[in-house]
């Protein structure tokens, strides 16, 4: 092999969470390779719920506005529907804004509003294009697509990476630090013999076992049956089949999935044949593309990783796609260690920042995977009666019942704001809280707070709902110096200790009384990921030693 290459970061895997990482360590100015073995990234579906912290990611990268023109067009709804057959009966209707709807919503919305990008729905295959775009027009990423890693190897002050490109001819490259976001198979999650712990698989008729994902086309099926009850997600529930088509273009496309069709079965009219059953009339229907997958598993992995080499994504957790939280997780582990790895690359990090990694990270990811599981465990106990379908007074009595569970569960899984935005760091060694007591962590609600810790509270500027007009807009790269008090306060020393230690810190003074009610202190230190790291109403006698301390040192 010739001379190793070298890069600072090295990511393994360019699906959604290292495309993500690359982008925001190019936004810290950290250059980064990422290796993928496909050739391009993949154009069969998978997620399509990008949830509000999510979102407001990807407006830190300008791309907020561009993601939610892809996938239904703005007027369709984002909700659920549940019927016994799609020509049958309707059990349940949960309608969500769309698009146009949410658009509308945040302009409209209150100046604490704390959504100013609430969730969207667009498959993960249309957002992971958009993002594969951006990334290789980025002077600081490298793609190497169709380029394999086969070996990882950490050594004294870099990171050893062995590639196989098209050529077959390997190639060896030499990182300060290596990411593995490259899924549940991860090379290099193995590589550090680290293992999943938690739950696998439920033994369940509902999204249970092994199950089955498909791309499908199925011309006519919205015009003839779904109509007005269309909604991005539109399950069947009788005791015969249970499945999901979710809608990806507002068409004829869907997103096919069941437990109730032999995901070992390589003939796709089986599966065509499950959704003309599903409809309870005949319907073409076009197999595009389908594999088999396993839901119901809530595994983190026992470890982070150490020293330079690091797990994010599938490769540190593995969802059920119950409430959409699993790709939403990745891209928070993303945010997370991306300015760390930038601080230890730039030499202003600590030796604990990128240990700190795992200490915030992995209790979220225990928190999320078993809130999915639990909505998993519960539409798998949702009864199906043989009487749903008749058209008797027991018939009507079993519908109503079992609509009212189905219309409590998807309510769930739809008003997840507390798991969207309620991830906290409260235990973190690089969080001084000063012994402020947490809000508590709720599944459906948010509550914001300017306790360390937390994601910042949001607030909007002046009169404007748009770009520009969000306090987040206002933040900096890396450290925010937020001054709330309407008298000057002195924040000097902070800058002084911030320049001595190269630490990048921006200055941002608000004088405006709801920012000072929201934080409820007059300075507030804001991480490079939008966390609260501390807060007092006055500088601390020694900003070196608070700066030293949420830097790792």
């Amino acid at each position: 092999m010739d001379r190793p290459t070298r890069t600072p970061v090295a990511i393994v895997g360019g699906g959604p969470v290292g495309l993500l990482l690359a982008l925001f360590l190019d936004r810290h100015g950290v250059e980064s390779v990422v290796f993928n073995t496909e050739e391009s990234v993949p154009a069969e579906p998978r997620g399509s719920t990008h949830g509000a912290r999510t979102m407001e990611h990807y407006r830190r990268l300008g791309l907020a506005p561009r993601v939610r023109e892809l996938g239904l067009p703005g007027g369709h709804s984002a909700g659920i529907s549940f019927f016994t057959r799609y020509s049958g009966h309707l059990l349940a209707s949960l309608p969500w804004p769309g698009a146009d709807a949410v658009r509308a919503g945040v302009a409209a919305s209150e100046r604490t509003e704390q959504l100013p990008e609430p969730m969207h729905r667009a498959n993960q295959m249309y957002v992971e294009r958009l993002l594969w775009e951006r990334a290789g027009s980025r002077p600081n990423i490298t793609l190497r697509y169709g380029h394999q890693v086969t070996g990882i190897t950490e050594e004294p002050g870099h990171v050893t990476l062995t590639e196989q490109g098209r050529d077959g001819e390997p190639r060896s490259w030499r990182a300060e630090f290596a990411v593995g976001c490259d899924g549940g198979h991860s090379l290099v999650r193995r590589s550090l013999g680290i293992a999943y712990t938690g739950e696998g698989t439920l033994d369940q008729d509902v999204l249970g076992r092994r199950a089955t994902a498909a791309h499908l086309r199925v011309p006519g099926l919205r015009e003839r049956f779904l109509r007005e009850r269309a909604a991005w997600s539109n399950w069947v529930v009788n005791s015969e089949l249970a499945l999901n088509l979710i809608a990806l273009d507002g068409a004829d496309e869907f997103f096919l999935l069941t437990s109730s069709a032999d995901p070992d079965d390589t003939d796709d009219e089986a599966v065509a044949a499950l959704v003309r059953r599903a409809a309870g009339v005949p319907l073409e229907v076009e197999v595009l593309s389908r594999r088999a997958w396993t839901p119901g598993a809530a595994l983190v992995a026992e470890r982070f990783g150490a020293g330079r080499t690091w797990l994010a994504g599938d490769a540190a957790h593995l969802f059920t796609p119950n409430g959409g939280f699993g790709m939403n997780t990745g891209v928070d582990d993303a945010a997370n260690l991306a300015w760390k790895l930038a601080a230890a690359v730039q030499g202003w990090a600590g030796p604990g920042l990128l240990p700190s990694y795992e200490a915030e990270r992995r209790p979220v990811a225990l928190r999320n995977t078993a809130a999915a599981r639990e909505l998993n465990v519960g539409l798998g106990a949702i009864e199906r009666p043989p009487t749903l379908e008749a058209d008797t007074a027991e018939g009507a009595a079993a519908r109503e019942k079992t609509g009212t569970r189905l219309a409590e569960y998807g309510l769930l899984t739809l008003a997840t704001t507390g798991v969207q935005l309620g991830a906290r760091y409260d235990a973190s060694p690089i969080v001084d809280a000063a012994g402020d007591a947490p809000p508590p962590d709720d599944f459906t609600s948010y509550t914001p707070s300017g306790v360390p810790g937390g994601r910042a509270p949001h607030l909007w500027l002046g009169d404007g709902r748009g770009e520009g007009d969000s306090l987040y807009d206002r933040f900096g790269t890396g450290f925010t110096l937020l001054s709330l008090c309407a008298l000057h306060q002195d924040t000097s020393g902070f800058e002084a200790a911030a320049a001595a230690s190269g630490i990048p810190l921006t200055v941002l003074r608000v004088q405006d009384p709801a920012a000072r009610e929201l934080y409820e202190r007059d300075l507030v230190l804001v991480r490079p990921d939008q966390h609260v790291a501390w807060r007092g109403n006055r500088p601390p006698r020694d900003p070196r030693a608070l700066l030293d301390r949420v830097t790792g040192h």
